[in-house]
């Protein structure tokens, strides 16, 4: 044997060993990876605090993923606080009511689904017609879940929170009044307390606007029948011509200073 091929021989030798310690390199890194895993999977299992610290941080470092793209603190779940509703995956009805109440008050229509959803099952649940719910909640507050009158009255049903704190410690205490979704509900509870005093519709108008020993309400009970007539057409299907449009709050000054003491005797007697 030359010395040439002495050499490619030795030079082949070579080459295998190195393929050959690669490889088992290799396998044993994937079996320690494979180890590693399977280790991590059993402590994580025997260990739920370990993987709920696990998925804080993940969530974390995330969260701060998204902040350096966008440039702003983001919160994926934000969405879920939102009260919105396409108005398409509404019922035919409530989608005509929820589009007629949108372009008169110039409120978007997603939000007005929402209410108008709930105001249906609200309504459903308790006796009351939607349309009604509805229509106080316009001549009330024009859709304003923020609006608050001179007198106390706070939120999209213009509820005296000071009064029905104790209705809204189902939902987590008093500033819950600024939640659309629970202002309806004290409403719609007090509503029904007020026409179950007086004995008609009518009459628990006048003692929900806090009129009840006035002789004159401020037309208030008439404008909320109107509107109620109103929206009973739309949901049957009617057109309606939408009126001048009211984006603002309508404060009604049959409302006095004195109004919260005697509605509250109403509902402590």
């Amino acid at each position: 044997m030359t010395a040439t091929q002495k050499f490619t021989k030795g030079l082949r030798v070579f080459a295998s060993d190195i393929a050959q310690g690669f490889f088992e390199i290799t396998h044993n890194g994937f079996a320690l990876l494979g180890l590693a895993v399977m280790f991590a999977v059993i402590t994580l299992t025997a260990r739920p605090e370990m993987r709920q610290a696990g998925e804080v941080q993940l969530m974390s470092w995330l969260q701060d993923r998204q902040q350096a793209v966008y440039g702003m603190p983001v919160e994926p779940v934000a969405v879920e606080r939102a009260t919105a509703t396409n108005p398409k995956d509404l019922p035919k009805q409530q989608a005509a009511v929820a589009y007629w109440l949108s372009r008169k008050y110039n409120v978007a229509p997603e939000p007005i689904s929402a209410l108008v959803a709930e105001a249906y099952e609200t309504g459903s649940r308790t006796k009351l017609d939607p349309t009604l719910i509805l229509a106080i909640m316009a001549i009330e507050s024009g859709f304003n879940p923020f609006a608050q009158s001179p007198v106390g009255a706070q939120g999209l049903m213009q509820v005296m929170t000071k009064i029905h704190s104790d209705k809204y410690d189902g939902f987590g205490g008093k500033l819950a009044a600024f939640d659309p979704v629970s202002n309806l509900r004290v409403g719609v509870k007090v509503l029904q307390e007020c026409i179950s005093r007086a004995g008609s519709l009518e009459g628990g108008l006048r003692y929900y606007v806090g009129a009840a020993n006035m002789e004159d309400d401020g037309g208030y009970t008439a404008k909320v029948l109107a509107e109620h007539g109103r929206l009973l057409l739309v949901a049957a299907g009617r057109s309606v011509p939408v009126s001048t449009p009211q984006s603002a709050p309508v404060i009604q000054p049959a409302k006095p200073v004195e109004a919260p003491e005697t509605v509250a005797s109403l509902f402590n007697s």
